[in-house]
């Protein structure tokens, strides 16, 4: 699946790639319309509704992911209810056993995310895998989202990377083909990000069901070097 011998870099994303994205869907399509239909006294199905229809003409924007801004427009503290979910916070299947393999590699492991800074310090508080990476990078830094262009020129100004020497594992078809447009080579996604909902399809990128494949892999070529 992967020749780790042409692999200098490696990024990550967070939700649905790293982390089950059972959190994130069930936060925003259940609990933040439960939450925001009681706040504004609206009925349920009329909050649910309005929500969708915000979220999904704003979906690839920087917006779109910001709790700042949706904490203003919702009126509601979306950090503080993040935390009374917080348990939800998990990581995938075989996801520890493969950062610990390329901890043990000559590769450099970035996690490059769309989430809010305040949104990754809590994952990483709950998941305790932040000392996996050589750092981690949020759009909300780089100033775009993935799924921009300027993401990924801006992204090699702060971390410096051969396209074609990297490797980039995500969930989101958009943010995959940004990539592809961009350079980068190596490119998978992640086809059952959420595990309460059954395998979806990647379309024109190979899929990766978890990490044990390229962990069995990756420890070939660890111990063949």
């Amino acid at each position: 699946m992967v020749d780790w011998q042409k692999i200098d870099s490696v990024f990550l994303d967070l939700d649905g790639t790293l982390l089950d994205l059972r959190f994130d869907n069930f936060f925003w399509t259940e609990f933040i319309p439960a939450h925001y239909a009681k706040q504004h006294k609206l009925p349920a199905a009329k909050a649910k509704s309005d929500l969708t229809a915000l979220m999904k003409s704003l979906q690839g924007t920087l917006d779109w992911y910001c709790i700042d801004f949706w904490s203003e427009q919702l009126d509601l503290e979306i950090i503080v209810l993040k935390k009374e979910m917080r348990d939800l916070i998990r990581v995938r299947p075989s996801t520890e056993e493969f950062l610990s393999g390329l901890n043990k590699s000559r590769h450099r492991v970035i996690m490059a995310t769309n989430a809010h800074p305040e949104t990754i310090a809590l994952k990483m508080e709950q998941t305790r895998i932040a000392d996996r990476f050589d750092r981690i990078i949020s759009s909300h830094e780089i100033g775009y989202p993935k799924e921009h262009q300027q993401f990924w020129n801006n992204l090699a100004g702060l971390e410096p990377f051969d396209p074609h020497r990297t490797l980039f594992i995500d969930d989101n078809l958009s943010v995959l083909r940004a990539a592809r447009e961009y350079g980068i080579k190596h490119l998978l996604a992640i086809c059952n990000p959420d595990s309460t909902k059954g395998v979806v399809d990647t379309a024109e990128f190979e899929s990766l069901e978890n990490f044990e494949t390229l962990t069995a892999q990756l420890g070939t070529h660890t111990n063949r070097d």
